[in-house]
């Protein structure tokens, strides 16, 4: 067999080349869109107080965030920028480092809202771009998605994935440092790599439009991030732009599922949705509500809740009831089906302020309307301990993490503000000071000396 010539192999080579050429895909360049959109990407450097073990401590972290605005809107987590942050800090596309503050958070959706500090802005004249919200309504598994921000801090960093599912359901909702979280919505899940510093980011299609914003991922498991889809994003946005809050109507009621369920009690398929239980001393409870209950409609809207992802918009159409309005809940229990009047209350989160008594060595929080509910206390007197030091007076007295404090020198503490007053009063003249707090049911006083 006659050997290849030298030009031979260089033409099979040529011939080789074009035909890879010829049906190998095509990398489109970025779009002008998806350029504005890396720029719209923002660094976000925290520092933020905490109260724990009886001391304050100041505490460093980052994340990413999107600008939404010319004048300099920034959305990202209610984990990466809450009210504890006392400093705030926006490192541009640029790489410029500009301050901001805090226009408001929600945990329940774990999104904040920034704005940059636009006098400094104009005064050194710097310049960014702002992103646009696309549609996460229309997003379907298998779509390409891509995360934009900067994972341990590697600013400006993109990773490529698929939309995983589109309506994503978790029962585990304290996701924000023990806040309630996901209670009013479902998640994207993705394939696009969500690293810790992504959180507060954009999740984004190919023509740079944000459809989500990273948020959470499953540690020591590959390919599992999870997103807040825009459709909540931008309801959000809007409303603490507007209020700085978003206040909820809370009923009481803890839903289920019924799925495998129908059957026992003789309902159609994709009909109700199950009272798995009732807050004690809730509105529910006070109408006459019960665990068990099958709720058919909410003033006169038929609810279908047999999957675990239908359960979020019927809790979020519980929410959407103004503080204080009458709620007509049709309900079916046994053979019997009847309408109870439910009156709304404010939603509050189990989590209240916190301080740190640091002479004491004791870190409290205060018993919030929703934490009393659910250790079944009398009333919202009171704070509960958080943290203790050892070695101080707090810790020598006997005090534990878990004990309500409920009066400080026989004063009943009604508010965090008797417990700072109280602090004062023992930093200007150190004495004894007599707490009574509650401890399995049972109240002790302990006498906490200088």
């Amino acid at each position: 067999m006659k050997p290849f010539s030298a030009r031979s192999t260089s033409a099979l080579a040529t011939c080789l080349l074009l035909a890879i050429s010829l049906f190998a895909p095509v990398q489109a360049a970025p779009s002008r869109k998806f350029n504005q959109l890396l720029e719209s990407v923002v660094r976000i450097d925290v520092r933020e107080v905490a109260f724990e073990a009886g001391a304050r401590r100041y505490a460093a972290s980052i994340g990413s965030g999107v600008i939404l605005s010319a004048d300099g809107v920034v959305l990202t987590n209610a984990h990466v920028a809450s009210p504890r942050a006392v400093e705030l800090n926006i490192t541009l596309s640029s790489l410029e480092r500009v301050s901001a503050t805090l226009v408001g958070w929600d945990h329940w959706t774990d999104l904040a809202v920034l704005r940059i500090d636009m006098a400094e802005v104009k005064r050194r004249g710097l310049k960014f771009a702002h992103a646009e919200f696309g549609e996460s309504e229309k997003l379907y598994p298998g779509q390409e998605v891509f995360a934009v921000g900067t994972p341990h801090g590697l600013t400006r960093t993109v990773t490529r994935g698929i939309i995983s599912n589109n309506n994503r359901y978790f029962e585990d909702t304290r996701g924000v440092n023990g806040y309630e979280t996901g209670a009013f919505n479902t998640w994207l899940q993705t394939d696009a790599a969500i690293n810790p510093g992504n959180s507060g980011g954009p999740l984004v299609t190919g023509d740079g439009k944000v459809v989500g914003i990273s948020s959470r991922s499953y540690l020591g498991a590959n390919n599992l991030g999870f997103a807040i889809p825009s459709a909540t994003a931008r309801r959000v946005l809007e409303n603490l732009l507007r209020d700085g809050t978003i206040v909820r109507s809370y009923v009481g009621l803890v839903p289920g599922a019924l799925q495998d369920l129908e059957n026992f009690f003789s309902l159609a398929l994709n009909t109700g949705v199950l009272i798995n239980s009732v807050d004690p001393g809730s509105p529910a409870t006070k109408a006459g509500l019960r665990g068990g209950d099958i709720v058919l409609a909410i003033n006169g809207e038929k609810v279908d809740g047999r999957f675990p992802e239908q359960l979020p918009p019927i809790q979020n159409l519980i929410a959407s009831q103004p503080v204080g309005a009458t709620v007509k809940v049709s309900v079916k229990r046994g053979a019997e089906t009847r309408d109870y009047s439910v009156v709304t209350e404010k939603l509050e989160s189990r989590v209240g302020e916190e301080w740190a008594l640091e002479k004491w060595g004791l870190s409290v929080r205060k018993v919030s309307r929703a934490y009393a509910r659910e250790n079944q206390l009398d009333d919202v007197t009171g704070v509960v301990v958080i943290g203790v030091q050892p070695g101080y007076p707090a810790d020598v007295a006997g005090l534990s993490r878990g004990d309500i404090i409920s009066k400080i020198n026989q004063q009943p503490v009604m508010s965090m503000e008797v417990i700072k007053v109280a602090q004062a009063a023992y930093e200007a003249n150190p004495a004894p000071t007599l707490f009574e707090a509650q401890r399995n049911r049972r109240v002790s006083l302990y006498i906490l000396k200088p």
